[in-house]
């Protein structure tokens, strides 16, 4: 696949993304923004904010998210669409890493082309690495493999998790963006359901 950038992406123009969400509806299992992170190539944070729920949230998963009413509930916190239009300026024009860019993208509803993303739970040469071709590897078990380091040892927190995402990729970053430059995808296709996510 032939994309967008033919010779590797600049630095500035590479911006790593992380969602973290709660439950709404039945059972609180639908998912729906409450935390956002974008970091630049350095890990440098470019945004970091809660999200004010469009919807009454069933449950704030806060063993694994950290989350609690007041932080969405709180009168400073930025309303969801504030939130997606910053969201879609920022990444508008950039590369963005990420690990199942997807899930990121579908509570955003924010779509991306798909050539401007660098998905390093879709990158085959990591699920070869795990010797799982056919299924996600997690973000934790990619960074402990790989790179021997602990992620999401606490609660889930999307500044880790895009650094951590940021870090796999520039480990790799050359052989990547030589295989899109020789006109080969080096990785797996996103999930059919999510293609709606993708430009």
């Amino acid at each position: 696949m032939e994309g967008k950038f033919p010779t590797a992406p600049a630095r500035d123009q590479i911006l790593s993304l992380s969602c973290t969400n709660v439950g709404v509806g039945p059972g609180g299992t639908t998912s729906m923004l409450a935390r956002v992170a974008v970091v630049d190539y350095k890990g440098n944070i470019v945004l970091d904010t809660f999200v004010s729920p469009t919807m009454e949230v069933g449950d704030y998963r806060t063993t694994t998210t950290g989350i609690e009413p007041a932080h969405l509930l709180s009168a400073d916190t930025p309303s969801f669409e504030r939130v997606q239009q910053h969201v879609a300026d920022l990444i508008k024009g950039k590369v963005i890493v990420g690990h199942s860019l997807w899930n990121d993208l579908s509570v955003l509803g924010i779509p991306h082309p798909a050539v401007a993303t660098r998905d390093v739970a879709l990158y085959q040469p990591f699920r070869n690495a795990l010797r799982s071709p056919t299924q996600v590897v997690g973000l934790q078990t990619l960074m402990w493999h790989l790179m021997c380091r602990r992620c999401q040892d606490g609660h889930l927190h999307p500044v880790e998790n895009a650094r951590a995402a940021l870090d796999l990729y520039r480990s790799v970053a050359v052989e990547w963006e030589g295989e899109i430059s020789a006109g080969v995808w080096p990785c797996f296709l996103p999930p059919s359901t999510f293609s709606r996510c993708y430009q």
